[in-house]
């Protein structure tokens, strides 16, 4: 009878020898699949960004210009980034097929917390990317208005880009929320106040400029006349007039139309 359980005893150490053998085994070939996987995620993602003309997309941005200088891309960073997160997210598997009993809730762990620094990394760089390429299509669409206060609205929405991005990144990764909501109405209430302030020039321009384009006082083509110069009207839109006086051209705030009365010659 000792003699039996003795035996049992063995073939049950053997077993257990043996099924860890096989987990450790196991873990490896998951892991090697891990690493494929990463490898063929990279090349797919890298194409698909590419497929979408992402690169064209992120052209000129300063995200896209600090990334070439370290000898990469915005392309490369997202697909090295998708890459990395599956050959992690394997890793993490393979330990958990590995040693099961021991690592379940560490892996688990482990697991969640990679993915939400995933997701957090995403949403940075694509606000980067988004508020960089909100500034420069901003700037290129108010380069024609002369006023100084225009040159603050693409940073504070560049910024305001970045800073919502930056909330939902921490909130990803565990960050209380709460806080984070009051920060956020507190910004959004400091970008309507000041922001308003600084472009509040530009929105008497642009106030005068709707009413300037529905009753049409004048019209392009037209001689006028303003602070005592003489010119030709070139064209009218929300914000400014631009006139041509021969000699050279000089772009008008709207708001000033008003101001400084413009006169219509009548020859």
């Amino acid at each position: 009878m000792p003699h039996n359980s003795g035996g049992t005893g063995f073939v049950a150490g053997v077993h257990h020898l043996l099924s860890e053998r096989f987990d450790l085994f196991l873990g490896i070939v998951v892991l090697l699949l891990g690493v494929i996987a990463g490898i063929l995620t990279r090349r797919y993602v890298r194409r698909l960004l590419r497929r979408f003309d992402v690169p064209r997309a992120v052209e000129g941005t300063p995200f896209e210009r600090t990334a070439r200088n370290v000898g990469t891309s915005t392309v490369g960073v997202l697909a090295n980034l998708c890459g990395l997160f599956v050959l992690v997210l394997g890793t993490v598997i393979a330990l958990q097929v590995a040693n099961a009993s021991a690592q379940s809730l560490l892996t688990d762990q482990l697991s969640r917390f990679f993915r939400q620094l995933f997701i957090a990394a995403v949403v940075l760089i694509a606000g980067v990317i988004a508020g960089d390429k909100l500034e420069l299509y901003l700037r290129e669409r108010l380069r024609s208005i002369k006023l100084p206060e225009v040159n603050l609205l693409p940073a504070a929405v560049k910024y305001s880009v970045f800073y919502v991005a930056g909330l939902i990144a921490l909130a990803q990764v565990g960050v209380a929320t709460l806080p984070l909501l009051v920060l956020l109405a507190a910004y959004a209430f400091g970008v309507v106040f000041i922001g308003g302030l600084a472009t509040r020039p530009l929105l008497a321009a642009g106030a005068a400029g709707i009413y300037l384009l529905l009753t049409e006082p004048y019209a392009i083509g037209d001689e006028v006349e303003l602070d005592g110069r003489r010119g030709i009207v070139q064209e009218i839109d929300v914000f400014v007039t631009r006139i041509d006086a021969g000699d050279e051209e000089f772009t008008v705030p709207n708001s000033r139309v008003f101001a400084d009365s413009i006169v219509v010659v009548r020859d």
